[in-house]
């Protein structure tokens, strides 16, 4: 079969780490095995505090912590090389280098493309982070994994503005997607948008073939490098890459035009950004920047990605969206779904114009100057009024081809603010069977029981007869709080499994009919219908549970 016009191979791209050399990448993976350069080995070096605040990107206590362990003659003193070199951006002596990675040595590193000398010394530095990453079983459906990653170096490990071509590292959003994602075994699946790789890492787990694709050549290189550093552990034969991973270069669904896929993720440059007439890809950010005007990137994503999933095929991204002045939050998300798509929308957050402006602008350390910083504070300002953006929302999509025409089910968008459990996926996954299983089978000959995680409380004034309020609570999943009627209630409650729903709402109508006749003009039913239609929800929501056998 001849390659895709855009399929990249190239092992050798410039300002990128080398993935041609397959000697030195097998030389390296061993070192960094051997030097303890792992989670754990790096956690145990720096302890919980300076662990903490490393996370936080505050590098003093691991400074401090490493000088500790390199004092003490430990035998920790090649980790604690290792890790000022990547994770502190600190030039190391050859001598360090040779001692901490044997197989390698601070010659390798600079053939590889990892580090540089500097000049008048005998020290190298670091020319891109590589850092420990990794999963523990079944977190995601699959086997745990112990890797390495190599990105771009941070905003705090560099002075100046980031390049516009900068390759993301391991980030909040890119762990966000890997938590939320539906695992399941495919064939075919599309991680649009890699950057360094990581969504790719964890498909690799559960798929049998990735394509990645990525409109930025350094992005594929950090790709290719970090998949082929880490074959043995996502099962990939170095000299027959192709069998499992396919590299295309292009513009979002532009490199996989005509194909299908069962699975899509992407953590897409989703940031809307103020266009300046004149401008080229050069100005941009590409990590972030889509290149399209407010929140179109995202908007063409979820119209287009249908197009490129199979029958039964679902796809799961990260987003923007602008909130315009006197709108609900979903009004243009709605607007994006193609007909006949299943498609749930979470927003986990929202934020002022203002506060979008901070954030961005901070993010590539474009806070640094002040007059480019007013500068560009008061563009981001005056493009979200241009369009009457009140403000910015972010969150999950969850999109689905129906298996046939006509079967689309699930249209949901909701607000979820609070902390929610993580990882995610497995919760909404187990939510979208229960949806599909409620629209197959009637509710009624179902024998239900609550759920485990599920809890009851009852507020009342002191003296009366009767709760005034008695609320559901979830305490796992997305830790959902449902208000409950009388009749609700009293429907929960007996859940045990033993009768139906239907005899449950039966029961309840002679009761509540019994005692309301004559003077509500009880409409038996309207009640019948109205209950079991609440109880349906319960299930989708996964309060109510069928019972097994």
């Amino acid at each position: 079969m001849p390659k895709s016009p855009f399929e990249f191979t190239a092992g050798n791209t410039p300002d990128a780490p080398r993935s041609d050399r397959p000697h030195l990448l097998q030389a390296l993976a061993a070192d960094l095995r051997r030097a303890g350069y792992t989670l754990d080995g790096v956690a145990q070096l720096l302890g919980p505090s300076a662990s903490a605040a490393l996370n936080r990107d505050q590098i003093i206590p691991a400074q401090l912590a490493t000088d500790a362990a390199a004092s003490r003659d430990s035998g920790t003193g090649p980790l604690a090389a290792v890790v000022r070199l990547w994770l502190l951006a600190e030039p190391q002596e050859r001598v360090a280098l040779d001692a901490a990675l044997p197989g390698l040595g601070a010659d390798g590193l600079v053939e590889l493309g990892l580090v540089e000398p500097v000049p008048g010394t005998a020290r190298f530095a670091a020319r891109a982070d590589l850092r420990p990453y990794g999963w523990d079983a079944n977190t995601d459906g699959s086997g745990g994994a112990e890797l390495w990653v190599a990105s771009d170096l941070a905003a705090h490990q560099q002075e100046g503005v980031l390049r516009h071509d900068h390759v993301l590292g391991i980030g909040q959003a890119s762990t966000t997607l890997v938590q939320t994602t539906v695992r399941r075994h495919t064939e075919r699946a599309l991680d649009l948008g890699t950057g360094c790789g990581i969504q790719a890492f964890h498909l690799l787990h559960h798929c049998e073939h990735v394509t990645a694709t990525d409109i930025s050549e350094r992005a594929l290189a950090f790709a290719r490098f970090n998949i082929l550093l880490n074959a043995g552990a996502l099962s990939v034969d170095p000299d027959r890459l192709a069998d499992r991973v396919s590299l295309r270069l292009g513009s979002l669904l532009e490199p996989v035009a005509g194909e299908e896929f069962d699975l899509v993720v992407s953590n897409p440059p989703f940031v809307i950004t103020p266009r300046r007439s004149g401008e080229d890809a050069a100005g941009q950010f590409t990590y972030r920047d889509g290149g399209l005007p407010g929140d179109d990137i995202v908007a063409s994503l979820v119209a287009g990605l249908p197009g490129v999933l199979a029958p039964g095929g679902t796809a799961q991204l990260l987003g923007n969206w602008e909130v315009e002045a006197g709108t609900e939050w979903h009004h243009r998300p709605r607007a994006w779904v193609s007909p006949g798509t299943d498609a749930w929308f979470i927003q986990r957050e929202q934020v002022s114009p203002e506060q979008y402006a901070e954030t961005w602008l901070q993010d590539a350390s474009e806070s640094r100057n002040r007059d480019h910083y007013r500068e560009a504070y008061g563009a981001y300002l005056a493009d979200f009024a241009s369009r009457n953006v009140a403000g910015i929302g972010f969150g999950m999509v969850w999109l689905r081809r129906p298996a046939a025409p006509g079967q689309a089910t699930i249209s949901r968008f909701e607000e979820i603010t609070y902390p929610i459990e993580q990882p995610i996926g497995p919760h909404l996954g187990a939510a979208v069977e229960r949806n599909d299983d409620v629209a197959a089978d009637s509710i009624e000959a179902a024998h239900l029981i609550v759920a485990e995680d599920v809890t009851e409380e009852r507020h009342q004034r002191p003296g009366a007869e009767h709760p005034g309020v008695i609320l559901l609570r979830q305490g796992a999943g997305l830790r959902r709080t449902n208000l409950l009627s009388t009749a609700l209630a009293g429907f929960v409650s007996a859940c045990d499994g033993d009768l139906t729903a239907g005899q449950i709402a039966g029961a309840l109508e002679a009761l509540l009919g019994g005692s309301l006749a004559g003077e509500d003009g009880f409409d038996a039913l309207s009640f019948r219908q109205e209950l079991l239609a609440e109880v349906e929800n319960l299930v989708r929501d996964g309060f109510l549970l069928r019972a097994a056998g």
